[in-house]
Protein backbone atom coordinates (compact mmCIF):
# COMPACT_ATOMS: atom_id res chain seq x y z
CA UNK A 1 0.00 0.00 0.00
CA UNK A 2 0.97 3.55 -1.03
CA UNK A 3 0.44 6.85 -0.33
CA UNK A 4 1.38 10.59 0.21
CA UNK A 5 0.02 14.05 1.48
CA UNK A 6 -0.76 17.32 -0.26
CA UNK A 7 -2.11 20.57 0.69
CA UNK A 8 -5.58 20.21 1.15
CA UNK A 9 -7.63 21.13 -1.95
CA UNK A 10 -10.78 22.72 -0.02
CA UNK A 11 -8.27 24.05 3.35
CA UNK A 12 -9.59 24.98 6.55
CA UNK A 13 -12.73 22.69 6.99
CA UNK A 14 -12.57 22.19 10.19
CA UNK A 15 -12.34 25.82 11.39
CA UNK A 16 -15.45 26.22 10.08
CA UNK A 17 -14.20 28.90 7.14
CA UNK A 18 -14.31 26.27 3.87
CA UNK A 19 -15.45 27.02 0.87
CA UNK A 20 -17.12 24.25 -1.34
CA UNK A 21 -17.09 25.44 -4.69
CA UNK A 22 -13.77 25.68 -5.08
CA UNK A 23 -12.09 25.80 -8.76
CA UNK A 24 -11.31 22.35 -10.02
CA UNK A 25 -7.27 22.22 -9.85
CA UNK A 26 -5.30 21.41 -12.59
CA UNK A 27 -3.55 17.88 -12.87
CA UNK A 28 -0.52 19.20 -15.21
CA UNK A 29 2.08 19.14 -12.34
CA UNK A 30 2.57 16.50 -9.58
CA UNK A 31 1.30 19.25 -7.25
CA UNK A 32 -1.50 20.19 -9.12
CA UNK A 33 -2.26 16.00 -9.94
CA UNK A 34 -2.56 15.77 -6.30
CA UNK A 35 -4.62 18.45 -5.68
CA UNK A 36 -6.63 17.34 -8.44
CA UNK A 37 -6.74 13.66 -7.05
CA UNK A 38 -8.23 15.10 -3.82
CA UNK A 39 -10.77 17.21 -5.37
CA UNK A 40 -12.40 14.39 -7.05
CA UNK A 41 -11.41 11.65 -4.44
CA UNK A 42 -12.75 13.89 -1.36
CA UNK A 43 -15.11 15.89 -2.76
CA UNK A 44 -16.26 15.96 -6.44
CA UNK A 45 -16.05 12.47 -8.49
CA UNK A 46 -19.03 13.86 -10.33
CA UNK A 47 -16.78 16.19 -11.44
CA UNK A 48 -15.16 13.31 -13.84
CA UNK A 49 -18.24 11.14 -14.44
CA UNK A 50 -16.54 8.99 -11.57
CA UNK A 51 -18.80 7.43 -8.21
CA UNK A 52 -16.30 6.28 -5.06
CA UNK A 53 -17.07 1.99 -4.60
CA UNK A 54 -17.69 0.72 -0.79
CA UNK A 55 -14.75 2.44 1.69
CA UNK A 56 -13.97 5.25 -0.94
CA UNK A 57 -12.13 3.48 -3.51
CA UNK A 58 -12.41 3.80 -7.03
CA UNK A 59 -10.45 1.90 -10.43
CA UNK A 60 -7.35 3.68 -11.04
CA UNK A 61 -8.76 3.11 -14.64
CA UNK A 62 -11.95 4.51 -14.02
CA UNK A 63 -10.00 7.79 -12.60
CA UNK A 64 -8.06 7.70 -15.86
CA UNK A 65 -10.71 7.17 -18.53
CA UNK A 66 -12.77 10.11 -16.37
CA UNK A 67 -10.39 12.49 -16.45
CA UNK A 68 -9.83 12.13 -19.60
CA UNK A 69 -13.19 12.35 -20.85
CA UNK A 70 -13.20 15.57 -19.38
CA UNK A 71 -10.39 17.03 -20.91
CA UNK A 72 -7.61 16.41 -17.90
CA UNK A 73 -3.98 15.26 -18.45
CA UNK A 74 -3.78 12.72 -16.11
CA UNK A 75 -1.77 8.76 -16.36
CA UNK A 76 -0.33 6.00 -14.25
CA UNK A 77 2.67 7.69 -14.26
CA UNK A 78 2.06 10.72 -12.97
CA UNK A 79 -0.15 9.04 -10.10
CA UNK A 80 2.87 6.97 -9.32
CA UNK A 81 4.97 10.60 -8.57
CA UNK A 82 1.92 11.49 -6.68
CA UNK A 83 2.12 8.22 -4.80
CA UNK A 84 6.02 8.41 -4.20
CA UNK A 85 6.26 12.32 -3.48
CA UNK A 86 7.92 13.44 0.03
CA UNK A 87 5.44 13.70 3.07
CA UNK A 88 2.68 12.48 4.80
CA UNK A 89 0.48 9.64 3.38
CA UNK A 90 -3.48 11.13 1.67
CA UNK A 91 -3.64 8.20 -0.94
CA UNK A 92 -3.85 4.71 -0.77
CA UNK A 93 -3.50 2.42 -3.42
CA UNK A 94 -4.52 -1.36 -3.32
CA UNK A 95 -4.98 -4.21 -5.94
CA UNK A 96 -5.49 -1.68 -8.87
CA UNK A 97 -7.61 1.02 -6.38
CA UNK A 98 -6.94 3.77 -5.22
CA UNK A 99 -9.03 6.30 -2.44
CA UNK A 100 -7.80 9.03 -0.19
CA UNK A 101 -7.05 7.98 3.34
CA UNK A 102 -9.69 10.89 4.80
CA UNK A 103 -10.86 14.18 4.65
CA UNK A 104 -14.09 13.41 2.23
CA UNK A 105 -17.02 15.98 2.54
CA UNK A 106 -18.78 13.38 0.65
CA UNK A 107 -20.31 10.60 2.23
CA UNK A 108 -17.79 7.68 2.19
CA UNK A 109 -17.47 5.12 5.10
CA UNK A 110 -13.94 4.28 5.30
CA UNK A 111 -14.65 1.45 7.23
CA UNK A 112 -12.31 2.30 10.27
CA UNK A 113 -12.32 0.76 13.37
CA UNK A 114 -12.71 2.81 16.94
CA UNK A 115 -9.49 3.00 18.54
CA UNK A 116 -7.91 4.42 21.55
CA UNK A 117 -6.38 7.75 21.33
CA UNK A 118 -2.87 8.49 22.93
CA UNK A 119 -3.20 11.00 26.05
CA UNK A 120 -3.01 14.14 23.89
CA UNK A 121 -3.68 15.09 20.23
CA UNK A 122 -3.05 18.88 18.38
CA UNK A 123 -4.69 20.57 15.93
CA UNK A 124 -3.87 23.39 14.02
CA UNK A 125 -5.61 26.70 13.11
CA UNK A 126 -5.33 30.23 12.79
CA UNK A 127 -6.18 33.25 15.34
CA UNK A 128 -9.33 34.38 13.15
CA UNK A 129 -11.08 31.06 14.22
CA UNK A 130 -10.33 31.01 17.94
CA UNK A 131 -13.63 32.55 18.95
CA UNK A 132 -15.90 30.32 17.31
CA UNK A 133 -13.56 27.40 18.06
CA UNK A 134 -13.78 27.93 21.86
CA UNK A 135 -17.58 28.75 21.39
CA UNK A 136 -18.57 25.48 19.78
CA UNK A 137 -15.69 23.34 19.77
CA UNK A 138 -13.93 21.88 16.72
CA UNK A 139 -16.57 20.52 14.46
CA UNK A 140 -15.91 18.58 10.76
CA UNK A 141 -17.92 21.43 8.49
CA UNK A 142 -18.74 19.60 5.55
CA UNK A 143 -16.48 17.12 6.06
CA UNK A 144 -16.82 13.75 7.93
CA UNK A 145 -14.53 14.09 10.83
CA UNK A 146 -12.44 17.08 12.73
CA UNK A 147 -8.70 15.96 11.68
CA UNK A 148 -6.16 16.08 14.88
CA UNK A 149 -2.49 15.56 14.21
CA UNK A 150 -0.46 13.38 16.41
CA UNK A 151 2.45 15.94 17.04
CA UNK A 152 2.97 19.32 17.69
CA UNK A 153 4.92 19.87 14.68
CA UNK A 154 2.22 18.38 12.71
CA UNK A 155 -0.38 20.86 13.91
CA UNK A 156 2.32 23.88 13.08
CA UNK A 157 2.63 22.52 9.73
CA UNK A 158 -1.53 22.12 9.35
CA UNK A 159 -1.84 25.96 10.37
CA UNK A 160 0.83 27.38 8.57
CA UNK A 161 -1.12 26.88 5.53
CA UNK A 162 -3.86 29.01 6.26
CA UNK A 163 -1.36 32.09 8.16
CA UNK A 164 0.19 32.25 11.07
CA UNK A 165 -0.08 28.72 13.08
CA UNK A 166 -2.38 28.58 16.18
CA UNK A 167 -1.94 24.99 18.28
CA UNK A 168 -4.25 23.73 20.08
CA UNK A 169 -4.03 21.13 22.69
CA UNK A 170 -6.51 18.26 22.76
CA UNK A 171 -7.18 16.23 26.00
CA UNK A 172 -7.97 13.05 24.07
CA UNK A 173 -7.66 10.89 26.99
CA UNK A 174 -10.82 12.96 28.29
CA UNK A 175 -12.55 12.94 25.56
CA UNK A 176 -12.35 8.95 25.42
CA UNK A 177 -13.45 8.72 28.85
CA UNK A 178 -16.34 10.92 28.23
CA UNK A 179 -17.48 8.78 25.62
CA UNK A 180 -15.58 10.35 22.60
CA UNK A 181 -14.70 7.85 19.57
CA UNK A 182 -11.61 8.31 17.73
CA UNK A 183 -10.27 6.66 14.31
CA UNK A 184 -7.10 6.52 12.63
CA UNK A 185 -6.46 7.07 9.19
CA UNK A 186 -3.93 4.95 7.15
CA UNK A 187 -1.71 8.17 6.71
CA UNK A 188 -1.78 8.50 10.67
CA UNK A 189 -4.31 11.35 10.82
CA UNK A 190 -6.82 11.02 13.44
CA UNK A 191 -10.39 11.62 13.15
CA UNK A 192 -13.06 12.27 15.75
CA UNK A 193 -16.98 13.66 14.95
CA UNK A 194 -17.05 16.63 17.47
CA UNK A 195 -14.20 18.72 20.19
CA UNK A 196 -16.11 20.40 22.37
CA UNK A 197 -14.75 23.41 23.55
CA UNK A 198 -14.03 21.77 27.18
CA UNK A 199 -11.30 19.51 26.28
CA UNK A 200 -9.49 22.59 24.35
CA UNK A 201 -6.34 24.70 25.39
CA UNK A 202 -4.80 27.08 23.39
CA UNK A 203 -0.88 26.65 23.67
CA UNK A 204 0.90 29.64 24.42
CA UNK A 205 4.69 28.93 22.85
CA UNK A 206 4.93 30.39 19.44
CA UNK A 207 5.84 27.88 16.71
Amino acid sequence: MRSVEEDNTLPGNEDQGENQEAPQPNPASVTGASKFMAYVLRHNPAAVGITLGAGGWVPVADLLAGARQHGHTLDHETIDQVLTAPGKQRYELRDGLIRASQGHSVQVDLGLDPVAPPPALYHGTVGRFLDSIFATGLKPGSRTHVHLSATRETAVTVGARRGFPVVLLVDAAEMANAGHQFFQAANGVWLTAHVPAEFLTRELRLP
